[in-house]
């Protein structure tokens, strides 16, 4: 049973609509304004990844161009951004780990004080 988008073309609310019978669908109505007037959107879809090509998708050098290493908050993000990538929830350890790795730098504390 297929799930369809569709925009209402009187009061533009989107909505998703299940179609129980695909030989014989029902004209879908919209739930906000009772329009029948709708008109069929594209739908997101997922593609699922092998553990091989979300490595070889991490490998991508597009992926670093806005990594800036000197910049605690921007390794954040590329932590993050690869973690998703992997499956993984890196969870608030990692935020709370960059927020103290940004206090000491502030503080002079860092790798680069003798650390």
């Amino acid at each position: 049973m297929p799930i369809y988008e569709y925009q209402c073309n009187g009061c533009k609310k989107r909505m998703s609509v299940l179609i129980r019978n695909i030989k014989n669908p029902a004209t879908p109505v919209c739930s906000r304004c009772g329009s029948r007037e709708l008109t069929r959107l594209l739908s997101r879809f997922a593609v699922v990844k092998s553990e091989e090509a979300r490595f070889e998708s991490m490998a991508d050098p597009s992926k670093f161009g806005d990594l800036d290493e000197t910049d605690p908050k921007s390794v954040a993000r590329w932590a993050k951004r690869m973690g998703k990538e992997l499956g993984e929830d890196l969870g608030e350890g990692l935020d709370e780990m960059m927020e103290g790795g940004m206090e000491e730098e502030a503080a002079g504390e860092g790798l680069d004080a003798g650390e």
